[in-house]
């Protein structure tokens, strides 16, 4: 399956609902050879990922199931995933995410167990039998961050390219020592995010979240 790169960038969101169906590693090696070509300053790669299927994402999602049940606080934060006063424009559109997103599955504002039992999924992998964890070196900087979000954008758009989708999750960095528990990463590195990866399921209703006006977003400087 090959996609138009516009084609590929314009279907890949964030989905959550995977089938069963198993992720051919030659596939994963695929993709995670070619997004090696990511940019990145002064070609340092700051990534280091980790690809997990089979009985260790079996034994992941089960504990991770574990802390869900037992309201286990969650881990102490390496990074701020959003600043603690979100001012406007961002504050409303993140106000609108959540709305379409809980809106769509049926789930009022107010019925805040359902809120919780939904987020629950992202410790499933939302279904995914293959899930990515992506690690930066705790020395790196901002710059660094900034190429990882490259590498890890790649990586999305050729798994589009090859017939998956995906679901990008910093939540798993509030269960990032159940994380390490199962792929021992060396004490350096920090959890950035995780990445559920299948094949959608496509029985699962979603509400494809809008995107900001171009003009709100970009400005054109012309002579």
């Amino acid at each position: 399956m090959i996609l138009d790169v516009y084609e590929a960038v314009t279907s890949r969101r964030a989905v959550r609902g995977f089938t069963s169906r198993q992720v051919p590693r030659q596939v994963l090696e695929r993709v995670l050879s070619a997004a090696a070509w990511a940019p990145s300053g002064s070609n340092l790669q700051p990534w280091r990922t980790y690809v997990v299927t089979g009985g260790p994402l079996a034994e992941l999602k089960r504990r991770a199931g574990e802390r869900v049940a037992a309201a286990d606080p969650w881990d102490e934060r390496e990074y701020e995933m959003y600043p603690a006063a979100l001012k406007s424009p961002y504050h409303e559109r993140r106000s609108a995410f959540g709305h379409e997103r809980y809106s769509a599955l049926g789930i009022a504002r107010e019925d805040w167990e359902a809120r919780q039992r939904a987020a629950a999924a992202n410790w499933d992998c939302f279904g995914a039998p293959a899930a990515l964890f992506c690690y930066i070196d705790r020395d790196m900087g901002r710059p660094q961050w900034s190429d990882v979000g490259m590498y890890l954008q790649t990586v999305m758009l050729l798994l589009r390219a090859e017939g998956l989708h995906s679901c990008p999750q910093m939540a798993w960095s509030v269960y990032r020592k159940t994380v390490a528990e199962i792929l021992s990463p060396p004490d350096e590195l920090i959890l950035f995010c995780g990445m559920s990866i299948g094949f959608e399921d496509v029985t699962v209703g979603y509400r494809r979240t809008g995107r900001a006006p171009l003009d709100e977003t970009v400005t054109f400087v012309e002579g």
